[in-house]
């Protein structure tokens, strides 16, 4: 069988009707391709896709256990243990983007508390969600531990919210 042939018949089932086929994400820019690291955060896209349950309210959870980011007076490395939790509305993020953004403060020099809320508010502006929180856990500069957070209002009720998993610094891992 020709391969225009067997991509037709693979999408009939098999009473013989069509399928329903796959959402297209024609829009998506980064998915799929090579993509070089965003400069900045400035410059880095977030992309977002339809919500493919709209009118269900659920938690998607992102983790990213090594962010890092530059101290904007020494120049060192700062790390962190990023939580991010959302109740999706007509969008969700794609988490390529999503990875891309986060990596772009690599060389970005800000304190804990700009990179942690400038991720929230990004977010925010580019998908909408109905409720976002971000725990951001910062490993120690100065001997000091610096956990930020930040949430777009009161938690979701009837939904189930995790423990963000994070235990207070003793040394974390």
């Amino acid at each position: 069988m020709s391969k225009a042939k067997r991509v037709k018949a693979d999408t009939k089932t098999k009473s013989g009707k069509e399928k329903a086929s796959k959402p297209k994400y024609k829009t998506l820019k980064q998915l799929g391709k090579e993509t070089a690291w965003p400069k900045s955060p400035d410059k880095a896209v977030l992309e977002r896709v339809r919500n493919p349950h709209k009118g269900t309210e659920y938690v998607v959870r992102f983790v990213a256990p090594e962010f890092t980011s530059i101290c904007p007076m020494t120049g060192a490395p700062d790390f962190a243990h990023l939580v991010i939790d959302y109740v999706p509305g007509n969008w969700i993020v794609e988490s390529k983007s999503l990875k891309l953004f986060l990596g772009s403060f690599r060389e970005h020099g800000a304190f804990h508390e700009e990179c942690t809320v400038a991720i929230a508010k990004r977010l925010v502006k580019e998908i909408k969600p109905a409720w976002l929180r971000i725990g951001g856990y910062w490993y120690p500069r100065g001997g000091i531990p610096i956990d930020v957070f930040y949430q777009t209002g009161p938690e979701p009720k009837n939904l189930f919210l995790p423990d963000q998993g994070v235990q207070p610094y003793r040394g974390r891992g």
